[in-house]
């Protein structure tokens, strides 16, 4: 479980808002709404194909996306 750790950590490091990315703060669910829906659309076409190496891509991508909007869900305090 360490390494899911480290992806959220990375993540609220990104959103930190004293130190972190001045992109990756900025961003809001709407904002990166669009970034969620391209990542899902990738994935998809790699289970079409049965791409694995690429499926191992995109559903990286895809967690990415989902702890983004969960870093965000928490600072707001809607949920952890």
């Amino acid at each position: 479980m360490s390494s899911i750790n480290d992806l959220i950590q990375t993540v609220a490091n990104l959103r930190n808002p004293d130190t972190g990315c001045p992109w990756d703060i900025e961003q809001t669910h709407q904002s990166i709404a669009d970034c969620l829906i391209d990542e899902c659309c990738e994935l998809l076409q790699t289970i079409d194909r049965m791409d694995m190496e690429h499926m191992q891509e995109e559903l990286g991508d895809v967690l990415l996306q989902v702890v983004m909007h969960a870093q965000m869900a928490e600072e707001a305090r809607h949920f952890n």
